[in-house]
């Protein structure tokens, strides 16, 4: 006899199945991590909430809420991987990395939980005991999988997967982020819907809270003051990584590295079934170029705050870019059987600039106007500011208990980690032009070749090295030893041009910001100094290398400069910076980097 049909009571939600008769007290295995014995307490007024997740993605949004318990010792919280996922990998790794303890699914079944919560409705939860609350583990139900459940109906709404799973062990709460999502859910399953409640998204809570943290982020993440444009992947046949797995590479190598910065966010089932090595190696190109590969469960939500255009396919990881602001949104979806006509996704789609190839994403920017984004988003979410209040509050009403008298407040987005690869050679084009020369940088190898081949000594490869028209050196750290030796700016110029006589060019980029330039062929060295931009009250600075390549470029394609100085306008994109350029003194050649 299946599980499905086993001939168990149905539970309600009245006082029998809150406190029921108990077997056994909870005890911690030596490790503080395994739990064993019975899922309730013995004595006082204590309760156990167990949190059953089938996959990474359910995990993390099952973990979004668990600031509604914090704080009260009356709350024991263990975690079960429900089996019969592809995509749970990941699941026990993150419990273990937040210290959570643990009850194996073979043992799961055994005990009886004041509150059991899930994220999706899949796998076999009525083999779990206890009252249930289901939360939505993505926003606005816009997907439904062919051949998975009922067609054309989003998993979190399934009536097959509701149905087969909660006749014995009935849903206490459907928590829900829109009045929408209850009247889709009423219509093919009444009872299921009698049980609803719109709540909104907790999620996205964490998300506008953390909004504020915009500039920390983007410092954290090293965009500065270029743009950062966001790609965003669902998991499956039709997502942008598996339909376009060369556009992160593509747009790595179109787009000028000193403006855009490039990340990419992947939904948590795809790293699951790859495993993140293998998904590095395969976009290995593109994080190469620099691009940002953000962890799956707080980062991709960090990285959409510090986001200033999206480059989304049918997921819903972009209705929270756009509830939080509305700037850009470009699609790449291509028309398939899994997005449901009508979805929030399926309107923001229909109405935002389509990219067709790479080439084009910057006039595919350009042409987005304002308006459905905000639109897509009031579809797919509701109650906005109160989805933590209204969970804590249902919840501990099913479990019988008053809520801590402390506010709770959904807790603050962490900062991402900076790109993991920084490229340290560049193929500069040069473009000289009436405003002044204009600069464009790509990481090297990404495209054609440029004006000349810049490259950081001691970041680079040698190969990459020995290849430099212009070769540079930035400060080394502080060195420990007792007997220090170092370089001067004089000297390493002087050695690197001697070291490597294909390159044109060699420069120093001191801690001062005034750097040194030789060229071979010229008696004199060069102090290249670029001035910083003041822009609405704030200010941008370049790199000095971005300078130097302008510098060197004018030199080698001139007579040397006379003994005063020379001024020069640097374009950077649409800005332009001063750079002075004159004959070193000898202090500075003699500076120590």
């Amino acid at each position: 006899m299946s599980p499905d049909d086993a001939d168990e009571p149905a539970l309600t939600c009245g006082n029998s199945c809150l406190r029921p008769p108990v077997a056994g007290k909870l005890e911690t295995s030596r490790d503080g991590r395994r739990a064993t014995g019975d899922g309730r307490r013995a004595t006082g007024d204590g309760r156990t909430v167990l949190f059953a997740a089938r996959s990474a993605v359910a995990l993390y949004r099952l973990l979004d809420v668990l600031p509604i318990f914090s704080g009260d010792d009356r709350i024991t919280r263990l975690f079960t991987l429900i089996p019969g996922s592809d995509f749970g990998a990941d699941a026990l790794s993150t419990i273990d990395a937040l210290g959570g303890r643990t009850v194996p699914w073979s043992e799961a079944g055994g005990h009886t939980y004041d509150l059991v919560i899930a994220a999706s409705p899949k796998g076999d939860l009525s083999l779990l005991r206890g009252p249930q609350v289901l939360l939505p583990h993505g926003a606005g139900f816009n997907k439904s999988i062919p051949g998975d459940g009922s067609a054309d109906s989003a998993s979190g709404l399934d009536p097959a997967y509701l149905r087969r799973n909660h006749r014995h062990a009935p849903i206490a709460l459907h928590a829900l982020a829109h009045p929408e999502q209850i009247a889709r859910l009423a219509a093919t399953n009444p009872q299921a819907a009698r049980r609803a409640k719109v709540i909104g998204d907790p999620t996205l809570e964490r998300v506008l809270a953390s909004s504020s943290l915009r500039e920390g982020y983007r410092a954290a993440l090293g965009t500065g003051a270029r743009e950062l444009l966001v790609l965003v992947s669902t998991w499956g046949p039709e997502s942008l990584i598996r339909q376009h797995p060369g556009l992160p590479a593509r747009l790595a190598a179109q787009l000028p590295y000193d403006e855009y910065q490039l990340a990419l966010v992947i939904h948590p089932n795809e790293r699951s079934l790859l495993g993140t090595y293998e998904l590095a190696e395969r976009l290995a190109p593109a994080l190469d170029a620099g691009m940002i590969l953000p962890d799956p469960h707080e980062e991709w939500a960090s990285v959409l705050i510090a986001a200033d255009a999206l480059v989304t396919d049918h997921g819903s990881a972009a209705l929270y870019y756009c509830a939080a602001q509305d700037r850009p949104v470009v699609s790449v979806h291509r028309a398939g059987g899994e997005l449901i006509p009508g979805s929030p996704m399926d309107v923001l789609l229909r109405r935002v600039p389509r990219l067709g190839r790479a080439e084009d994403i910057v006039d595919a920017l350009r042409a987005y106007r304002p308006g459905p984004g905000q639109t897509a988003a009031r579809m797919a979410f509701a109650r906005h500011g109160e989805a933590a209040g209204l969970l804590r509050t249902e919840v501990y009403a099913l479990l019988g208990l008053a809520p801590p008298v402390h506010r709770v407040a959904p807790r603050l987005l962490p900062s991402p980690a900076p790109a993991a690869r920084v490229p340290a050679a560049f193929d500069v084009r040069v473009e000289a032009t009436a405003a002044g020369v204009r600069i464009t940088r790509h990481p090297a190898g990404t495209g054609p070749p440029g004006h000349h081949l810049a490259v950081e000594h001691g970041a680079a490869d040698e190969r990459l090295v020995r290849s430099a028209g212009l070769l540079y050196r930035r400060p080394l750290p502080a060195s420990a030893a007792p007997v220090d030796l170092a370089w001067t700016a004089d000297g390493w110029t002087r050695h690197a041009l001697s070291a490597y006589p294909g390159c044109r060019a060699a420069a120093v980029l001191p801690a001062s910001g005034r750097c040194l330039l030789r060229v071979r062929g010229h008696e004199q060295t060069y102090a290249v100094q670029v001035e910083p931009r003041p822009e609405e009250g704030r200010i941008v600075r370049i790199d000095p290398a971005v300078a130097l390549s302008a510098a060197h470029a004018r030199l080698v394609s001139a007579a040397p400069l006379s003994a005063g100085p020379t001024r020069m306008t640097c374009l950077i994109g649409d800005r332009a910076f001063h750079i002075t350029l004159r004959p070193a003194t000898e202090a500075e050649e003699a500076q120590v980097i």
